[in-house]
């Protein structure tokens, strides 16, 4: 059950505040024994749920009587801070996240013959965008299969919006897709391709016959392989990811062998 207490009063204010809903204008003595808010506490509580903008005084009277604005009114004031609130701290965040992307270093590249391995579709896809955002020269994704257990309008959208990011920081793309897969993309995907990138002399996108699986190389050095679940062949189950600059040498020929004989992506 909803409560004042969820978008920021405590306890003894959100109480206060409910008595004078049922009191209407009342002294602080009268609205500490409507509210059980001890009466040394009164005058604190509804100091802040008056400059909250929560309650209204009559500062005329004396003793000074206090009345509640409408809950409407009060409810819209209170989420309007705690959006405010949010805001400021999703600044504070960024601003630290800016902060140490300066001061952490890049790790240090692992040695040939090192893998990892992220099992689930999600968890595949999720190390998969990592690794493309890791690219720093060279993006190859070679892909054949249009039904690996995600949602292709999701998959393509995400995976084309970190392509987008890779050359617009100066990454050379090479995209090359079964014409299964290139027919099953989503329009929108494909007009944001040729509205946004098309023309990218970094980027370029071709069509060849007899592309299977899923691979990515990256930076000439690293390659992602999508591994299909043995039990169902349409579903994706795993993206190992392996450190190996010769392996990845000989992916790469055998890339440009089919790349070769491609057309470009009209």
């Amino acid at each position: 059950m909803a409560d004042l207490r969820d978008i920021g009063l405590s306890e003894y204010e959100a109480n206060a505040y409910r008595a004078l809903l049922r009191t209407g204008p009342a002294t602080a003595k009268e609205l500490s024994e409507e509210s059980g808010v001890p009466m040394g506490r009164i005058y604190d509580v509804l100091g802040s749920i008056e400059s909250q903008h929560l309650v209204r005084s009559q500062a005329a009277s004396r003793p000074k009587k206090y009345v509640a604005v409408e809950p409407e009114t009060a409810l819209d004031r209170l989420l309007e801070d705690r959006k405010r609130e949010l805001r400021e701290k999703a600044s504070q965040y960024e601003g630290v996240v800016d902060e140490l992307t300066r001061e952490l270093d890049e790790p240090k590249a692992p040695e040939d013959g090192f893998w990892t391995a992220a099992v689930g579709p999600q968890a595949a896809l999720d190390l998969l965008l990592e690794r493309i955002d890791a690219a720093s020269d060279s993006i190859v994704l070679v892909s054949g299969t249009p039904a690996s257990g995600w949602e292709l309008d999701d998959v393509s959208g995400r995976v084309f919006g970190r392509l987008e990011a890779a050359v617009d920081r100066g990454v050379e793309v090479s995209v090359l897709l079964s014409e299964d897969l290139a027919r099953s993309i989503p329009d929108e995907v494909n007009e944001r391709y040729a509205e946004v990138l098309a023309d990218e002399p970094g980027y370029e996108v071709r069509v060849g016959e007899s592309i299977d699986g899923n691979v990515t190389i990256v930076d000439g050095a690293e390659v992602c392989l999508e591994v299909s679940n043995p039990v169902q062949p349409g579903e994706a189950f795993a993206t190992i990811d392996l450190q190996d600059t010769q392996f990845a040498a000989d992916v790469h020929e055998a890339f440009e062998a089919s790349w070769g004989d491609s057309t470009t992506l009209g």
